[in-house]
């Protein structure tokens, strides 16, 4: 039995069109930061909020960079925790060469609307992730920071590292099973880190949902069979997040490329359009059916995050004929 989600288009703006960015939901707003207009080219390095209310249109504020900022950037990942906007690496400049900040995190605080970039304590360990595009992050909602797999100068990881913010230490920690991948999506929930999806350079991969424990600091792999029927297809570019429906903790995953386009970054591939929510406890997949006059077009090179326990914001992207998107949506989950 399928999963109902009404849909709510919300704003659909010049401005944010884009792929390839990052999106965080912190109290009534969404922050889009980063991202694409035409291939390889890094659009801007403004913070476009965009405030919400209710299911009317969205109204969008843009905040010019500060002088202290991230430099404009693609491919990016960013989490949100305790109120304000944590992103790592990426990818930019005239080479678009990974962004090297020797581990720094930048940290956005919405109140201040401000940038301020924190720098590895030397007081732990002096290791640090490499420098990345297409990972992902996510945060455990205390004080910890997720930034997993991804591309560095060449070939693909699928290491884990977590980030204590008050702290400011890295550990390295277990990496996720094999094989080493970029576009892959990642969510914390019910105290465990989830993964699934992702390209290791010449498939998509899915059929299986890895679950990290940190008191462990193990991997476990949950296997499903990604026929498109019984569990979602393999996929790339896509989103994972944590929901609740009707008192019941689920995963959901939506859209995402599964045919990467043969131009690479200057094409777009085949994209996906269903949505799919994995129950947590009695572990199978249900598909989701969107309701509403109009749903979002399949996409990836999007971003996602949780808006409360049962809706989510998606922003943006590549549709199918390869234009960047800016609509923005709400998906809830009744």
């Amino acid at each position: 039995m399928a999963i109902p989600a009404k849909c709510h288009k919300l704003q659909d703006d010049e401005i944010l069109q884009r792929s390839s960015q990052v999106v965080s939901v912190i109290g009534d707003r969404v922050y889009v930061f980063g991202g694409e207009l035409r291939p390889r080219e890094p659009r801007d390095n403004d913070v476009h909020a965009v405030t919400l209310h209710d299911n009317a249109t969205a109204e969008i504020l843009s905040q010019p960079a500060a002088s202290l900022s991230p430099s404009a950037r693609v491919g990016t990942a960013s989490a949100a925790l305790n109120g304000k906007m944590y992103l790592f690496s990426g990818r930019g400049g005239v080479a678009m060469a990974p962004i090297d900040e020797q581990g720094s995190i930048w940290e956005y605080d919405p109140s201040t609307t401000s940038w301020c970039l924190i720098q590895p304590s030397m007081t732990g360990s002096t290791a640090v992730p490499a420098a990345r595009s297409y990972h992902c992050m996510a945060s455990d909602g205390k004080d910890t920071l997720y930034v997993h797999a991804g591309c560095p100068e060449s070939g693909r990881l699928s290491d884990l590292w977590s980030f204590s913010v008050s702290r400011r230490e890295w550990r390295e920690c277990e990496a996720a099973p094999g094989p080493p991948r970029g576009g892959t999506s990642i969510a914390f929930t019910n105290g465990k880190l989830y993964r699934m999806n992702g390209f290791d350079g010449k498939t998509e991969q899915g059929g299986n949902l890895d679950i990290y424990t940190p008191e462990s600091n193990t991997w476990e792999t949950h296997v499903y069979s990604a026929d498109g029927e019984h569990g979602p297809s393999p996929r790339s570019v896509s989103a994972l997040l944590p929901i609740s429906v009707r008192g019941r903790s689920y995963l959901v995953t939506l859209f995402g490329e599964r045919d990467p386009s043969s131009l690479g970054h200057q094409g777009a591939g085949k994209m996906l359009s269903d949505v799919w929510a994995f129950d947590l406890e009695r572990k199978n997949w249900e598909t989701v059916e969107l309701q509403g006059t109009k749903s979002p077009v399949a996409r990836g090179w999007f971003d996602a995050d949780v808006m409360s326990s049962s809706a989510v914001i998606v922003h943006g992207g590549l549709g199918e004929s390869n234009e960047r998107l800016g609509d923005l949506w709400k998906l809830e989950f009744v």
